[in-house]
Formats: structure tokens, sequence, C-alpha cells
């Protein structure tokens, strides 16, 4: 064993690879595997976006840019916010550029927590925060939003801080719902809003994927809870832009001027050219996620009907790109087992649920952040699997 091998930071053995990594790198390998395992759109980068980032490029813009990222950039992402959900921020001292939203998340969590803090997570939930609030040596605390069809409620807010008190230093909060394409209306945020308001937390409210609400338009909580939230967003999901990475922080200039001090020591700042192309994604791009969006509309509505006739119980997603399933009855209800099982019999790849925690035992995650050819394909290959195992 090598000598240093346990002098590591305690807190990194309590973390691992996602279990959604994992199992995508484990059935990789399998012969005429058709994945539906990661969020990750099968669009390309807009044209118009592509050649502004080509533009840069050839404008040597290949130095450091401050800390916060180019005014520019933060000035077409404020415009970005008021123009969609009437939010309003100052581009030059409200509005950080971060390394995608996952840099969003870790600066801000390292920033606000300290050891013995508690983080609420409305579960299941996307596996990318916990680890974080771990390595800041805070404690996740998990409110099991099942009974309420994966919406979190006041009332469950309500005794997760009467059991919790002052402990408590954050909740976190993902809308449109990674992994169960749940969102919330106007009245939904408005309540969670005024229960969160009697409490001295910091409201993270990763909304991602708010280019993607199928119906009515996202609502920000900022929109009612602006002193305490701290908003992240980014372009990955919205305009097909995961590799450029490009995320963004929003929240009162008491809170960015304190997460800065992390981003900077995380990153120094986002790269340049991805900055350059932001703008054009944020400004002449404002609507490129609704060509996007029609398209994922129908793959969602094809997805809910071949999985629901299969015995399927699905919460119809009102957002983002995933299906969130459970497993039928007369099926093994280990969502690892029945994700390889399936994997290694019919070539089909989806999420097993306890990747999104212990609430999401018995489930299954697809992305249709794909074709519709691809999805009638991974369809036929279920209900083999399912009509097989059932007999």
């Amino acid at each position: 064993m090598n000598k240093l091998e346990n002098r590591f930071n305690q807190q990194v053995y309590q973390i691992a690879v996602s279990t959604i990594r994992q199992f995508d790198e484990t059935v990789s390998p399998i012969p005429d595997i058709l994945k539906l395992t990661l969020g990750e759109p099968d669009f390309n980068t807009p044209e118009h976006v592509k050649s502004a980032g080509k533009e840069a490029i050839e404008q040597n813009y290949s130095h450091y840019t401050g800390m916060a990222g180019l005014l520019d950039v933060r000035e077409a992402a404020t415009y970005f916010l008021k123009e969609k959900y009437n939010l309003s921020y100052d581009s030059q001292t409200e509005a950080l550029v971060t390394v995608g939203a996952t840099e969003a998340i870790s600066a801000t969590l390292l920033a606000v927590l300290n050891p013995g803090d508690k983080v609420l997570l409305p579960a299941p939930i996307y596996p990318g925060y916990e680890p974080m609030i771990l390595l800041a040596g805070a404690e996740p605390v998990y409110i099991d939003t099942r009974p309420n069809q994966f919406v979190l409620s006041p009332e469950m807010i309500e005794e997760a801080m009467a059991e919790h008190g002052d402990a408590v230093k954050a909740i976190i909060l993902n809308y449109p719902s990674n992994p169960t394409g749940v969102t919330y209306s106007r009245e939904e945020v408005q309540a969670i809003a005024d229960v969160l308001r009697k409490y001295p937390v910091f409201v993270i409210s990763d909304e991602v994927y708010s280019e993607l609400s199928y119906g009515e338009p996202h609502v920000s909580i900022a929109e009612y809870l602006r002193e305490q939230t701290i908003l992240i967003n980014g372009l990955s999901k919205s305009h097909a832009m995961t590799g450029w990475r490009i995320g963004f922080i929003f929240a009162p200039v008491a809170l960015t001027s304190q997460i800065i001090k992390v981003h900077q020591y995380l990153v120094t700042s986002a790269a340049t050219v991805s900055q350059k192309a932001a703008v054009k994604a944020l400004v002449e791009g404002i609507n490129d996620a609704d060509v996007m969006k029609v398209e994922y509309l129908k793959r969602r509505d094809f997805l809910y009907e071949k999985m629901t006739s299969l015995g399927f119980e699905v919460a119809k997603p009102s957002g983002a790109f995933y299906i969130f399933a459970k497993i039928p009855a007369g099926y093994t209800q280990d969502s690892m087992a029945f994700c390889v099982d399936l994997a290694e019999k019919n070539a089909l790849a989806v999420i097993p649920g306890i990747a999104f925690g212990p609430e999401a035992e018995g489930y299954v995650r697809l992305s249709y952040a794909t074709s519709l050819d691809v999805l009638k394909e991974a369809m036929k290959r279920l209900e083999t699997y399912m009509k097989n195992e059932k007999a």
C-alpha cells in the first residue's frame, strides 16, 4: 500500500464517482448497446454561436478575463434573465460567469457551508450536490417527495426545519428536475418562497433546465425571494453547449462578493472563447431552445405512452428531458440489478434509480435527449425484455 494512500482529506473518502457515470462506462462495451443514460442534448450548438466562437479565436480572445467574466457576457446574461424570467440583476456586481453550472454549484456550496451545517435536498435528486456538501464537512438532509408526486411542498419544508432547526444553512432546489422532469407552477414557487422567507437559509436554485419547461413558462424563485436566492443557470441544456462549459451565478452583491473568492481559486475564470460565444447565444440566440423543445416534447409524449403501456408508473414530465419510471410489480425492484440485466440481455442502457438516492430505488431514468428513431428502437428492446422476463 502506498504510504500516502490514507492521507487524503477525510471527506474525499466519503464520495465516489457518480453512479450515472460508473454505470454508463460499465455498459458501454456491450455490443450494439443503445444508451439512454447521459443528460446531454443530441442537438449541435447553433451555427451562429459556433461562428462567434471561431471569430473569437481569430480575434485572439485567448487571454484571461476578469474573475467574474467578461462584462459583455454578464450584460447579455442579465438581459436574458430580464427578458425571459422578469429578473433584474446588476451585471457589474450580481452576475458571475462560471465553468458550467457544475462549478457554480461547487463554488456556491464551498462558499456558504461550514462543517456541521445541514443542507435540505428534495429527493430524488441529481447526485452532483451531495459530494460537494460532504467535501465542505456539511450534512445533506433528504426530503422524500414521493408522496407528493415528486413535488416539494411547503409542509415538507416546515417539517424539515422543525426537525433540524438552526443547523440548516441552505436548501437546494432543482427544477425542472433531474431526474423526474417535474417543475413548479407559479403558485407552488410562491408558496415555497413564503415558507423559506421565514428562515435565515440560503436558497440555492439550480435552474439549468429552465428553458426546457413545457406548458407554462418557467418561474424562478428569485422573483419572490431575491435576497436569499443564489440562482444558478447555464447554456449546456438551453443551447446544446455542454462542452463549452458556460454557467452563471446570479445573487445580491453581498453574496456574489463572497462566492467569487471561491470561484477564483477553483478556476480563475471561464474560457474566454466560450464566453464570447455565450454573448451570441444569450442575445441573438435568446430563443434557440424553442426548436429543441418542440422535438423534446414529441419524444416525451412517445416515451410516456410506451412506458405506461408496459406497466411503468410515470409522473409525466413537465420539463427537462427525462422519464423517471417506477419498475412494475413482478420485476426486481433492485434498480441496479434491473438495469444491468436489461443492458446485458437486450443491449439497452437506462440509469438505475439508486443513482439518485435511496428514495429513487425501484425506479429507472431514461434520457430522451436523442432522436425519435433511437427511442423507437429502445422501446422495442424494452418491450422484448419485459415480455421475456415476465414469462
